[in-house]
């Protein structure tokens, strides 16, 4: 269930848009903060309901888009290193398998101290700096084995 603060900041929310429909992606952001990073199915049936959808709808806009954690919780710092072409060809699954030996866990895995979550994601729009990955909302661009390994460092 949304939480009292969630539900206001999504309230505040819809009156940016025009039809509440178009709130959809907003509201998944809103209820995936609120709720330690991922979305419960509640999460995404109480969307529907405030804004006027069908639970499928709600649930075929999260399962789309790869920001949205549906029923998986993530790490305190979730890894998202893009796979896609330009970031293939300059390095990206020889950085993945780094860092899956660095964190020791698997692409798709949670840290045992639910620090780090690392996934592989197809684009993150950033071509021109390949390779590159985000960590939570932040991006981190034209990677190497040192400049991940610093970073995670200070993320500890």
């Amino acid at each position: 269930m949304l939480s009292e603060e969630s539900k206001k900041e999504l309230e505040a929310a819809l009156g940016k848009y025009p039809d509440k429909r178009s709130a959809v992606m907003d509201a998944l952001r809103i209820a995936q903060k609120g709720n330690g990073g991922h979305l419960a199915k509640e999460d995404m049936d109480e969307i529907a309901s405030m804004l006027e959808m069908r639970p499928v709808e709600v649930n075929a806009a999260a399962a789309f888009y790869t920001m949205y954690n549906i029923e998986r919780p993530v790490g305190k710092y979730h890894i998202q290193v893009c796979r896609n072409i330009s970031c293939s060809l300059l390095g990206a699954e020889h950085l993945i398998k780094h860092m899956e030996r660095t964190l020791g866990i698997g692409t798709g895995q949670t840290t045992p101290d639910k620090l780090f979550t690392l996934s592989t994601v197809e684009c993150l729009g950033s071509c021109g700096t390949a390779p590159m990955m985000q960590i939570n909302d932040d991006y981190y661009e034209n990677l190497t084995e040192t400049r991940i390994d610093e970073l995670l460092k200070t993320l500890k």
